[in-house]
């Protein structure tokens, strides 16, 4: 079906809008934080939304459970380029960017083999959290250093610029792909691969490590999310079944954030 420039113009504002708020945070705040915030469903919203309005709702719903299980492929590119884009500047940044799509490719090849269902797929993924938590344990935090506003339009340009694109790819992809393949697609990490690459150029490849870092453990708010459209989508429709996403995803990062707060002033107490 032929897509209104209504819709297209709408993609592109929320995807400029997300990935520079990521930014942002990951500049003002802290990369940890970023981290969190890149597992929360904002890329795979807009990719599986713009999905179920141009194609179905019930296709978006079908896609979102290959979704699930498609996060263990967005982790492995996480981990790809972790490997590959160990030095800072270009280089680091089309060798770790290379290594990535690699390590998401075949993932993402073997899990479109299976027939999967919410409950495998959610497992799958949460297998894949555990993994690459422990993985990452000896990954040395880096925090980023504030720049100069003079040099800051040549970054939002490209950041913008990255994020647009892989949505734009994303749904076209998807009126041509199986439900598997489109699924695969909306997990890709279309807010967290534009701020891992100019984080990367602007800062070194210490802070985009600390991103992919703590990128499993914002996962959960992702797996709530997939799983509550998969269930609405065909029954609420797009708009209330993605208010419900946002809702249960926002109530886990709470409860996560809460428990990790918890256990920091634990340890710190010693007790």
């Amino acid at each position: 079906m032929d897509v209104p420039l209504s819709w297209q113009l709408a993609k592109l504002a929320v995807s400029i809008g997300i990935v520079l708020g990521l930014s942002l945070v990951a500049e003002r705040v802290s990369t940890r934080m970023a981290g969190l915030l890149s597992g929360y469903p904002l890329g795979t919203a807009i990719a599986l939304f713009f999905i179920g309005l141009e194609i179905s709702p019930g296709f978006a719903a079908e896609s979102a459970v290959y979704s699930l299980a498609g996060f263990t492929a967005t982790m492995a590119l996480g981990g790809g380029y972790l490997i590959c884009g160990r030095h800072d500047g270009l280089k680091g940044v089309l060798a770790g960017t290379a290594g990535g799509l690699v390590a998401w490719w075949l993932t993402s090849l073997t899990l479109t083999r299976f027939e999967l269902d919410r409950l495998s797929g959610t497992l799958v993924t949460l297998a894949a959290i555990f993994v690459f938590t422990w993985l990452y344990r000896h990954v040395p935090e880096a925090r980023t250093k504030a720049r100069s506003g003079g040099s800051r339009w040549q970054p939002l340009i490209l950041r913008a610029g990255l994020a647009t694109a892989i949505v734009f790819l994303v749904t076209g992809l998807a009126h041509v792909l199986p439900t598997s393949w489109a699924g695969m697609l909306a997990a890709f990490p279309i807010s967290m691969y534009p701020l891992l690459v100019i984080l990367h150029l602007t800062h070194g490849a210490a802070p985009a490590a600390t991103v992919i870092k703590h990128y499993p453990a914002g996962l959960g708010a992702l797996l709530c999310y997939a799983l509550c459209v998969s269930l609405t989508y065909a029954t609420l429709g797009l708009l209330w079944g993605t208010l419900a996403g946002f809702a249960v995803a926002t109530l886990w990062l709470l409860g996560w954030m809460r428990l990790q707060a918890w256990y920091g002033a634990r340890r710190a107490t010693g007790s």
